[in-house]
């Protein structure tokens, strides 16, 4: 490929035609399904399905096919379906297009709904995550196309559930596996990493198992200065469940099967990761007053991120604000049990092994009731063909100037596991332009059009290597 050419294209396609149309996709409020009960009534998903079909169509890519797909009370999906110049297997590239709620209290002049570009910035809800994925896939073609590369035949599937957890991604991989045909490489660019002076190469995502606890000692509330010391505190009971649970002192779950051996490969990963951006796990934390990280160990801290299980408590209720407290020893108190899993454990093992330990030998036989229970497994990669790794190298070298690194990831994104499961022999490339900083599904989430741009050109790359392999 001519690599003067493969960079000018790819600028001029972010700055003239993905820019502004990738601002007017974060216009659209396409809250995920999980977070808008009425989506299909309110059309929003569509609308932004809609949106990129028709900036697809308008691209010069001959014997382009793009189609809206979408089944029976299923969220809409967009497939888009680039004739190879060479060989004969696929390229599956992923992306979605849903976005997490607006959440408040966004900066002055900034809003989830209005797309402001500032400092080299996209800000706006959905332009990180994962908004520009799909122009970047297509605008990778395109590069490779000008720049007298080669690319196989690419698939471009962007979904409108992927912050929902994917629960109709099933069905469509399905539904569409005799069109996909041979799958030999995923490009996935929901992803990021440490910093945003080099590429970065996501090869672990964290499982989860979630569930929503309540614990009832009464059917009603009762005078605290009458009932306490008669009645058991639901909050008590449910503190006491929590300590089978988790270290209170250190954080460690204490639940066997929610613990795997962490590969070595992997930790050595790690040690390259921190040494290339050090300081960068807990530079990245909005941190309140004095506090400090678990340990000051980074290649720990990394580690606890992504390979060792973690709980959070998400959500809470039973317990009024405090302007609304009285003296009443109230009836049941419930939390949201959040566990995040090394990528490698099993799940639905590690889910059963907590509702044995929420629910058996309760203390003072308190009622407890278990629901919106969930489990997903994570995704470890498959190790990186010659291939592949000499085009990262390249990558490095020739785009960004700096080696690529690695990241595990304490997120989920379902598609892999699912794509690794259908096509066991396919090489992985999850990487994207997000940062420690991008803000994703909170306030002032904000897209690096820099490093957008680099990550573009890095697929092109990939994919010119891959079809010359």
């Amino acid at each position: 490929m001519d690599r003067s050419v493969l960079t000018r294209t790819v600028r001029g396609l972010w700055d003239d035609d993905i820019l502004p149309s990738l601002s007017d996709l974060v216009a659209l409020p396409a809250i995920s399904p999980a977070f808008d009960p009425r989506w299909a009534e309110h059309g929003h998903l569509a609308a932004a399905v809609e949106h990129v079909r028709a900036w697809v169509a308008a691209r010069d890519l001959p014997g382009t096919a793009v189609e809206v797909v979408q089944l029976p009370d299923r969220t809409p999906l967009l497939l888009v379906d680039v004739p190879g110049t060479a060989g004969e297997d696929t390229v599956l590239m992923y992306g979605h297009l849903d976005k997490q709620p607006p959440v408040a209290n966004w900066s002055p002049g900034l809003g989830p709904w209005t797309p402001v570009v500032r400092d080299g910035r996209l800000y706006g809800r959905g332009a990180a995550d994962d908004g520009y994925s799909g122009y970047a896939a297509l605008a990778a073609v395109e590069a490779v196309r000008a720049a007298g590369g080669r690319h196989a035949r690419c698939v471009v599937l962007l979904e409108t559930g992927e912050e929902s957890g994917s629960p109709d991604l099933p069905a469509y991989l399905e539904h569409l596996k005799a069109r996909l045909g041979e799958v030999s490489l995923v490009v996935c660019l929901d992803s990021g990493g440490s910093d945003y002076q080099r590429l970065w190469l996501t090869t672990s995502l964290r499982g989860l198992a979630q569930v929503t606890v309540t614990v009832k000692v009464l059917e009603g509330g009762q005078h605290s200065g009458m009932a306490s010391g008669i009645v058991p505190s639901s909050f008590r009971v449910l503190r006491q469940l929590l300590d089978r649970l988790e270290d209170a002192r250190t954080g460690e779950v204490l639940i066997p099967e929610a613990h795997v051996e962490i590969p070595a490969n992997r930790v050595a990963e790690v040690r390259e990761a921190v040494a290339s951006a050090p300081g960068v796990l807990v530079s990245s934390v909005p941190w309140a007053g004095g506090t400090r990280p678990v340990t000051d160990d980074e290649v720990e801290l990394a580690l606890n991120g992504g390979w060792r299980p973690t709980l959070s408590i998400t959500g809470a209720d039973g317990l009024p604000k405090p302007d609304d407290a009285g003296n009443v020893l109230r009836p049941a108190t419930t939390l949201v049990l959040s566990f995040r899993l090394p990528p490698t454990a099993d799940s639905a093992a590690a889910l059963e092994a907590v509702r044995r330990a929420l629910t058996t030998d309760v203390p003072y036989g308190a009622e407890v009731e278990l629901s919106r229970v969930e489990a997903a497994d994570g995704w470890n990669a498959p190790e990186l063909a010659p291939w592949l790794r000499q085009a990262l190298d390249t990558a490095g070298e020739e785009v960004f100037g700096a080696p690529w690194r690695t990241v595990s990831l304490g997120g989920s994104i379902p598609f892999m596991g699912l794509l690794h499961e259908a096509y066991p022999q396919a090489q992985f490339l999850v990487t994207g332009a997000v940062g420690p900083d991008s803000n994703c599904h909170v306030p002032d989430e904000w897209l690096h059009l820099d490093q957008a741009a680099r990550v573009t050109e890095a697929v092109a790359l990939v994919l010119d290597a891959h079809a010359r392999r």
